[in-house]
């Protein structure tokens, strides 16, 4: 006897989308929080960037701020999340070489900025899915394959070279500085 295959793959569809928003809820609202909490109090964010020896210390607080903030919104709605992915895995590899910038790079356990990194990762691959602002306004879920590698890399380049230029050393390194 033959069976159906479409009706048996539409609710495995629903749930890959359902579990889809439920990661840009959690990522999205974790970035929200961490770029208000900056946003908020910049002073002390300038003044972590002044502490921790970045150039320029107002325009890179400006930048991660933006960075968790508008990636946060992004990935939330599902909007533009290709971009808003990118904007987060390059804050969150700054972010994760602050906390390993001290020691050798393997040396620290995965954190938060590490494990927020691989998540927008995921979504940058995935798509935010049918459950979001993309797939509602411009009817799509998900990006090409070479865009989403091109932004994959994009964001890591632009964390490393922005660490380069604005802090001054270099954040992968294989014994401690």
């Amino acid at each position: 006897m033959m069976t159906n295959n479409t009706t048996e793959l539409a609710p495995a569809t629903t749930m890959t989308d359902t579990g889809l928003l439920i990661l840009r809820i959690a990522v999205g609202a974790t970035m929200i929080q961490a770029g208000l909490m900056k946003a908020f109090d910049f002073g002390t964010t300038v003044g972590f960037m002044e502490s921790g020896g970045w150039r320029l210390p107002k325009f890179a607080a400006f930048m991660v701020t933006a960075s968790e903030t508008l990636g946060g919104i992004g990935l939330l709605f599902g909007v533009l999340t290709p971009l808003a992915a990118c904007a987060v895995i390059g804050a969150m590899v700054d972010a994760w070489a602050v906390n390993v910038s001290a020691d050798a790079f393997w040396s620290q356990p995965f954190n938060v900025p590490f494990l927020v990194a691989f998540s927008a990762a995921a979504l940058l691959f995935t798509g935010a899915g049918t459950l979001s602002v993309d797939h509602r306004m411009f009817g799509r879920s998900r990006a090409p394959v070479a865009i989403a590698v091109g932004l994959l890399v994009a964001g890591i380049v632009v964390a490393i070279v922005t660490w380069i230029a604005l802090n001054g050393t270099n954040p992968i390194h294989f014994t401690a500085p």
